[in-house]
């Protein structure tokens, strides 16, 4: 038996498969994101450790004796994320999460300092990890410090698991400290963000053994033999392996909390500049570069708040196919946005909002913003000479026909839905774990899933889509100037 451990903004997932990755069972447990100030978004990591005792809690009562066969765990995780410990691997402060913007200065003065673009393939954005300890080293000097080692969300879980102070490639290369073309550590990265070589984690490839469960919790929970604990890695690309996103052309647009456009390379390539993300894949000599929207389901839960209906409720108004666009039209930069415009202080809006404007209009504007946000990904993903193929889409907002059409309309893409089932972030982390137990053919243990349908783009709806999608990208430039 094999587990797959998700550690996301919102929860754990748990996932145990067989040996061939059929899945035998899922759980998943919840925690709390508290927001204390504007733009700041934090967590406390033993609330992870918490979830993922209750997770193999649940595990074990209901197939103890698979989970006493267990013979390899794999981590996925939210990327970006500063969880500081001390030289007794104490925890120093909350989390500084991939979506706080608290750092939007430091992030300008490291991204403007020479080679660090060249370095990390990448812009630094805000919500990358380095700028968040130099706030860290301003704002809380004694805690900057006291500070023994930086750890990303799901390798602080890998420590409490094994004991180890470990990092892998994909995960890292989203910190703005790792050379990602050479995928190690860059000490002129370190230097210039004010950190050091040994206050990093030691690293591997996500499909390598990064240590061993620690026997008090195989004792726990009636575990027979030796766990080893793959690698790992940060959650888009564990999605990419359950997804078998791999060779150059393959891709997924996910419909999450946030909104990604990911495209696996062959090699790398990095156009930083563009804001496209060029990160280490999970796997040796593979990487992968994406385009990212801070807010997609995101802003349909901000929608269904803020009118008291719930999200399903909401797009159950809309007719079961596209009949062309809204002449209302949504920004959604509700927590700024990343991919193209690297802007931490723009926000979102409605344009063009009239008083026979009700709620399925706002719901249509809403998705219908999301999809030309993505778009706007799938320019800049083509600015750097990558094209895409064969493109899955997943996340919460794919089980809506409405969206998908909507979204491989605006992006002039076929998409194709995944036949029920696991094949995201939780399923690559078990698939990571049985490469590196197994030391098996990446290609036969990382297969895609089977398809559905593919929902093919509307073309006798392209044109006017396409110049809906021109309207909306005319008004960022005014939007950003009242934001500042």
């Amino acid at each position: 038996m094999y587990l797959g451990l998700d550690l996301g903004t919102s929860g754990l997932k748990a996932i145990l498969v067989d040996a061939e990755g059929h899945v035998i069972d899922t759980v998943e447990h919840h925690y709390p994101n508290p927001h204390p100030h504007h733009g700041w978004s934090e967590q406390n990591p033993a609330d992870w450790v918490k979830a993922c005792e209750a997770a193999l809690d649940d595990l074990h009562a209901r197939a103890p004796d698979m989970v006493g066969d267990l013979r390899g765990i794999g981590l996925s995780g939210q990327m970006h994320g500063a969880t500081l410990i001390d030289a007794n691997d104490t925890v120093l402060r909350p989390c500084i999460l991939w979506n706080d913007t608290r750092a939007a200065k430091e992030a300008a003065w490291l991204d403007a300092q020479p080679e660090m673009r060249a370095i990390t393939g990448n812009i630094v954005f805000p919500g990358f990890t380095a700028p968040k300890l130099l706030w860290v080293e301003t704002h809380e000097p004694e805690t900057f410090e006291k500070i023994a080692k930086a750890l990303l969300p799901k390798d602080y879980l890998r420590l409490w698991l094994t004991g180890e102070h470990m990092g892998e490639m994909s995960d890292c290369a989203g910190t703005a400290w790792l050379d990602v073309g050479a995928r190690d550590w860059s000490d002129t990265a370190l230097g210039t963000g004010h950190m050091r070589r040994d206050q990093m984690p030691d690293l591997c490839e996500g499909s390598a053994v990064s240590g061993q469960l620690r026997d008090v919790l195989r004792q726990r929970w009636g575990i027979k033999g030796k766990v080893t604990v793959a690698g790992g890695a940060g959650d888009n690309a564990a999605a990419a392996c359950g997804a078998g996103c791999f060779a150059e052309g393959q891709g997924f647009v996910s419909l999450g909390t946030s909104g990604v456009l990911l495209a696996a390379k062959d090699r790398f390539a990095p156009d930083a500049a563009s804001a496209v993300h060029s990160f280490c894949h999970a796997v040796p000599d593979r990487w992968y570069q994406m385009g990212v929207i801070l807010a997609a389901t995101d802003c349909m839960n901000w929608l269904s708040r803020s009118l008291g209906q719930t999200a399903a409720d909401l797009t159950g108004q809309l007719p079961e196919r596209i009949t062309g666009p809204s002449d209302l039209v949504f920004l959604p930069y509700l927590s700024g946005e990343r991919t193209p415009h690297n802007d931490a202080q723009v926000r979102g809006a409605f344009v063009g909002l009239d008083v026979a404007h009700g709620p399925a209009d706002l719901t249509q504007a809403v998705i219908e913003g999301v999809a030309f946000a993505l778009r706007d990904c799938l320019a800049a993903l083509s600015g750097t000479g990558t094209q895409l193929e064969t493109v899955i889409a997943m996340g919460g907002g794919a089980r809506s026909a409405y969206w998908v059409e909507t979204l491989a309309t605006v992006l002039g893409l076929p998409l194709s839905i995944p036949a029920g089932g696991e094949f995201g972030a939780a399923l690559g982390a078990a698939r990571l774990a049985i490469a590196a137990d197994t030391g098996g053919p990446l290609e036969e243990i990382m297969t895609p899933p089977r398809i559905a349908q593919t929902v093919a783009p509307r073309a006798d709806l392209a044109d006017a889509y396409h110049a809906r999608w021109q309207r909306y990208r005319a008004l960022y430039p005014a939007l950003r100037d009242t934001a500042s």
